[in-house]
């Protein structure tokens, strides 16, 4: 039996991986004791506990960019999170520590390495962050799912795992095509896509869809729209007319979602690449232009060249959408292809290696 602290969230790309690694740890050993530790009013707050987890919520935010007077209590924020930080340790002192990115896995990691307590790092992203480079020094080891992250971390500490995934996405090629439909309220007869931006939602994708509502009903395809947060509300509104669609602002059973689509429209995050491979989904990619390096067009490119999805530009969107969606939808023998290709990209068993080698490190 082992006590864990997990720390991180902000986004599903942290949160759902974060997820994926406390399950295989309670499969392995249900004596395992875990606790995840997070910032206060961001989506981990929310999801960790519906999934069946207890989390401490820690006063922490991250660097502002775009305005330097919200960046003046920043040093009081991270201050304050390490006494916080502290309390925590005092009354659940962990074995071990993992860390999967957002703003509560650099004061937690960091308190970790001062007490000598081993600590791993999961870094999903082909370009990894400030915070995950800083801590990985003093890292016991750190779990990539791309290559040449010695750019930002020490060889000798890399493990190439691939991003863990929720059990239920790696079997979504399993469930019936049909009843999955049926299941979104849609019709098993029709063509479908499946729309998703990551959790605040793609402003370029969802503006594109909204633009181009009457045009899918006319073309007689059906759309599971996932709005993410931002202006789902005039999101639903607009759609409340149209009978082939789902709207939501957060898809829960992302399995029975791909398990519906014929073709899935995404941001090209790591997770979400990662889920596609997994889920085994013909795909077209919108990287969002402002991710760091650009690295979600490098994500997306890799695809792109092993022949495994379509790629369009973000300031292409709203012309470009609509014919790639109809073009793809309508060709079996390109999805089929782009099916077959994609799914050799996957790792399904990615949770389960990152654990081994945690175990494996704690009994040394």
């Amino acid at each position: 039996m082992s006590k864990i602290i997990i720390a991180g969230g902000g986004t599903g790309g942290h949160i759902f991986p974060a997820l994926a690694i406390a399950n295989e740890l309670m499969r392995r050993n249900p004596a395992n004791e875990i606790l995840f530790v997070g910032a206060k009013g961001k989506m981990e707050m929310e999801k960790i506990p519906q999934a069946g987890y207890k989390i401490i919520g820690i006063n922490i935010a991250g660097l502002n960019r775009s305005s330097i007077i919200k960046n003046l209590s920043l040093p009081f924020k991270l201050l304050k999170s390490h006494f916080e930080v502290k309390n925590i340790f005092k009354t659940f002192y962990p074995d071990v520590v993992i860390g999967v990115g957002g703003y509560s896995t650099f004061p937690v990691l960091r308190y970790a390495q001062k007490k000598g307590i081993p600590t791993f790092i999961h870094e999903s992203n082909s370009f990894a962050g400030k915070s995950n480079i800083l801590l990985g020094k003093h890292a016991t080891e750190i779990f990539v799912a791309w290559d040449n992250m010695d750019r930002f971390f020490p060889a000798n500490k890399i493990i190439k795992t691939g991003n863990p995934v929720r059990k239920n996405i790696v079997h979504a090629s399993e469930i019936n095509h049909a009843e999955a439909i049926r299941s979104f309220g849609l019709d098993a007869n029709k063509k479908t896509v499946l729309v998703i931006g990551g959790s605040l939602g793609a402003r370029s994708i969802n503006q594109s869809i909204l633009t181009h509502l009457v045009d899918f009903s006319t073309l007689n395809i059906q759309l599971i729209w996932q709005t993410g947060k931002v202006e789902s509300s005039r999101f639903k509104q607009k759609g409340e007319t149209f009978h082939n669609l789902w709207i939501g602002e957060f898809i829960q059973d992302m399995d029975m979602a791909y398990a519906a689509a014929d073709v899935v429209v995404s941001r090209a995050g790591a997770m979400s690449i990662t889920e596609l491979c997994v889920a085994k989904k013909a795909a077209i990619l919108v990287p969002y232009p402002f991710a760091a390096e650009d690295h979600q067009t490098v994500n997306a490119t890799y695809l792109v060249e092993k022949n495994a999805a379509v790629c369009i530009k973000d300031e292409q969107v709203q012309t470009q959408l609509l014919s790639a969606m109809t073009n793809l939808l309508f060709d079996d023998s390109k999805i089929k292809v782009f099916e077959e290709n994609i799914v050799k990209l996957a790792t399904p068993n990615a949770d389960e290696l990152i654990v081994s080698e945690i175990l494996n490190r704690i009994k040394k």
